[in-house]
């Protein structure tokens, strides 16, 4: 808010300063200088203007006897017919100051009869205003602004998947338990082993295993029982 008011302030001091200026600039002349303005011979105000410039802003003079002489403004055709008829202006006491505020042609000249004829007129040409181009006013760009500080960035929360599997463990080969080449099979059993019974078809749809058949020794025994009453019998018969 203070920036804003002292820019404001530089501102309206740079205008005044060109206001200023632009009224110093302004010059005053007086028409005729020494002689005033009076019936003079013919060309006399027209030399007087001739090495001047007048500039818009400026004031002519015209230093004369209030009564005696006047002063108007009058378009082209009547200064050069010296006819006071629809004055732009006119001043009937002197001395008149008149400030010029347009630029172009302007026409003055004396309203008293004959005195126009006689030489008391002047015709001038204005140009525009003579004060220096404006300087630049100054830049009222805000400042840039102050950069914003990072965004935080959050650490990132900690994984609550669990870790993988190890991997399933092949277990060692045991040992094999096939018949290693090269041994001798087995002999054969000394007693022969009795034929043994088959076991009756076990009907279809019982739950019941078959029974196991039955072993060697039990053979054995029965065949020994069998040949011990056999001999018994034979010997009873003779």
């Amino acid at each position: 808010m203070a920036k804003n008011s002292n820019m404001a302030f530089f501102v309206a001091m740079a205008a005044l300063a060109l206001v200023m200026n632009s009224v110093g600039a302004a010059n005053t002349y007086e028409v005729g200088d020494a002689l005033g303005w009076v019936v003079a011979p013919p060309g006399t105000y027209s030399t007087w203007a001739s090495n001047k410039t007048f500039t818009v802003g400026d004031v002519l003079v015209f230093k004369f006897s209030t009564g005696n002489h006047d002063v108007a403004e009058v378009a082209k055709a009547n200064y050069d017919s010296c006819s006071a008829t629809s004055p732009i202006s006119l001043e009937t006491k002197g001395p008149a100051n008149l400030t010029l505020s347009t630029s172009g042609e302007h026409y003055y000249i004396c309203t008293f009869g004959g005195h126009c004829a006689g030489g008391q007129k002047l015709s001038i040409n204005v140009t525009g205003t003579s004060s220096p181009a404006p300087a630049p006013a100054p830049s009222t760009s805000s400042p840039p602004p102050s950069p914003s500080p990072p965004a935080a960035v959050p650490a990132p929360a900690p994984s609550t998947s669990s870790p993988p599997p190890p991997p399933p463990t092949v277990p060692a080969p045991g040992p094999s338990t096939g018949t290693t080449p090269g041994s001798g099979a087995s002999p054969p059993s000394g007693n022969p082993s009795s034929p043994t019974t088959p076991s009756s078809p076990t009907p279809e749809g019982s739950a019941s295993p078959p029974p196991p058949p039955p072993s060697a020794a039990t053979s054995l025994r029965v065949a020994g029982l069998s040949a011990t009453f056999l001999s018994i019998a034979l010997a009873l018969l003779f």
